[in-house]
């Protein structure tokens, strides 16, 4: 779908579940907080490929769609995006996104999401993004405003990490024309 001079943008398929089990083990400290439901659903070889089926599934029935971002040369998976809880009536979707720790603070995130956002818009005639980040996630939020997302509210209680209290979070969004 897209390519940078770093990696590849492409829609999640069926040959993923071992990068991804990859990514996953070795990005675990990163994703627990955030990400929690997709480290636990890609542990091991098994569990990835449940969960890529999965997530072909709704890529296919367009309720989810889950894109990877590759490294040009190995072909790794050192990012995922995720455009989710679309709601076709409001033309609204969440963006959630993460990548490898060795790959953070290049610009990469900013322009996939840029790339994404403007994917959902035109392909699935989306015409407000929303992407949630904790304040002290200083990378997520520089992604937000760096793809051109406002900040519009905190959201109190938003999101409950695993053994931790709930999290106010920020929300932020991007307006396309309607």
């Amino acid at each position: 779908m897209f390519e940078s001079d770093i990696c590849t943008i492409e829609p999640i398929t069926l040959k993923d579940s071992w990068r991804l089990c990859n990514f996953s083990i070795a990005n675990a400290e990163r994703l627990k907080r955030y990400f929690p439901k997709t480290l636990e659903l890609n542990l091991t070889p098994n569990l990835s490929e449940l969960f890529v089926n999965q997530k072909v599934k709704q890529w296919n029935a367009k309720t989810e769609f889950l894109f990877t971002l590759k490294e040009k040369e190995n072909r790794t998976i050192i990012g995922l995006v995720y455009v989710k809880k679309i709601d076709k009536a409001l033309k609204l979707a969440e963006l959630a996104y993460c990548i490898d720790y060795n790959f953070e603070g290049k610009g990469i995130t900013s322009k996939t999401v840029r790339y994404i956002s403007d994917w959902a818009h035109r392909e699935l005639g989306l015409n407000t993004l929303q992407i949630i980040a904790h304040r002290t996630n200083i990378g997520s939020v520089t992604v937000a405003t760096n793809s051109n997302y406002k900040w519009i509210k905190t959201l109190p209680k938003e999101h409950t990490p695993p053994n931790e209290t709930p999290l106010d979070m920020e929300l932020y969004e991007l307006h396309y024309e309607r």
